[in-house]
């Protein structure tokens, strides 16, 4: 009857091959938080961010401790 908050699971990516940036549009402001391979470039999306709530919910999940770069 009542909900319960999901547990949030723990992920992992490789961070020898990739690191987390946050892609900003210049236009519209949208974010969407990813991996960019380092040896590519190449972006993988993971979640759209909406709100600082959604950016810490990312960092959270895959363990990450710094800030994240911004690419555009």
């Amino acid at each position: 009857m009542f909900f319960k908050k999901k547990s949030m699971e723990k992920k992992y990516y490789n961070k020898e091959q990739k690191m987390p940036v946050l892609k900003c549009s210049i236009c519209n402001g949208e974010q969407v938080a990813g991996f960019q391979d380092k040896k590519t470039g190449a972006f993988e999306d993971i979640m759209f961010i909406r709100s600082q709530q959604e950016l810490e919910q990312f960092m959270d999940m895959y363990g990450i401790t710094e800030p994240l770069k911004k690419i555009y």
